[in-house]
């Protein structure tokens, strides 16, 4: 089957579901959320960016000044951090969808922000593409809101930085790996933590002993996620960590580049891979969705509740090849 046959097909059945929808709608039964998930195999992070934006094609953007979220929690290769080309073609997509000012920003967890960013050359790549580059612990206290809800396991709640509420809209870009550490995995929903501060200027307390020292620690992963809504959000799974992580572990390569709007729907697929390839028992254990992380994002309403409310959107057989192994994990 050629691409132009597959696009055809693809677009075929889109209609289908479409139509499906709206007699549901008719008849008075109102359809669950369902949350769609770019899929993309390719051997180039540029192609692959493209693709899954172009697959999605999100439209939140439009002169809207943007807080881009990498995964700079240390500097170690990809996917120990997130892929300086996937940072760069991102950028220049967002601008192609009429994106306005742009901040690129994050806090390192094994490594000093600074140095970590500077040894990423990402203030280079600010000054190159027109980029403000933020180290959010650097901000003043001024600059962070403390977030508290009911029932949330943080014993004080957490500070979120104003910089990215701030924001027209926010894009985040994660890897797909494990984490040793007690996450378990660290996905689009762990990637979050990195806004999270460690210490909030002026005060003693740090936030960050207390998660890696509570048992409840994939939980409150989930909960700093209800700080904020992203607008989109890239997965590099070209290559990933399967064991250990997050800066180093048992490195594979499925060559897939993911996108989505839904943090649930993203990691699940994410840990879909990850089983794909052997990974961790605690990433291999039970259901998927009965991952603390995930299953917590689910009672706090971050995205989608099942597997099957996931849809696997692709644009050529290799990509329908990839989606229908993942779908056989996911469910």
């Amino acid at each position: 089957m050629d691409r132009r046959t597959f696009l055809r097909q693809t677009a075929a059945a889109g209609a289908t579901v479409t139509a499906s929808g709206f007699l549901n709608c008719v008849s008075g039964f109102a359809a669950e959320p369902r949350a769609r998930v770019a899929l993309v195999r390719t051997s180039s992070r540029a192609d692959g960016v493209k693709r899954a934006i172009a697959l999605l094609k999100p439209s939140a953007f439009g002169g809207k000044d943007l807080f881009i979220k990498p995964n700079f929690n240390s500097s170690d290769p990809t996917p120990g951090s997130t892929h300086i080309d996937t940072l760069n073609v991102l950028v220049g997509e967002l601008r192609q969808l009429g994106a306005g000012p742009m901040i690129i920003g994050d806090r390192s967890g094994m490594g000093v922000t600074r140095d970590v960013m500077a040894a990423k050359d990402i203030p280079a790549l600010g000054r190159d593409l027109k980029v403000r580059v933020v180290v959010l612990d650097e901000l003043p206290d001024s600059e962070w809101d403390p977030i508290r809800l009911s029932g949330m396991h943080w014993q004080r709640g957490f500070a979120f930085p104003r910089v990215a509420r701030r924001a027209g809209a926010i894009v985040q870009t994660c890897c797909l790996k494990t984490h040793r550490f007690g996450g378990h995995f660290t996905l689009s929903l762990k990637n979050s933590v990195g806004f999270a501060a460690k210490q909030v200027p002026g005060d003693s307390y740090n936030y960050m002993t207390e998660l890696h020292r509570s048992t409840n620690q994939r939980r409150m992963i989930a909960e700093i996620n209800t700080a904020y809504q992203p607008a989109f959000v890239v997965m590099d799974a070209m290559q990933a960590f399967t064991t250990a992580g997050p800066d180093t572990g048992t490195l594979v390569e499925p060559q897939l580049m993911i996108a989505a709007t839904d943090r649930v729907a993203l990691d699940a697929v994410g840990v879909a891979i990850l089983r794909q390839y052997g990974t961790t028992p605690d990433v291999s254990q039970g259901s998927i969705f009965q991952q603390e992380q995930i299953a917590r994002a689910v009672e706090l309403g971050i995205g989608v509740a099942r597997p099957d409310l996931i849809d696997l959107v692709t644009d050529d057989q290799a990509g329908a090849d990839a989606a229908a192994t993942i779908r056989a994990r996911l469910v």
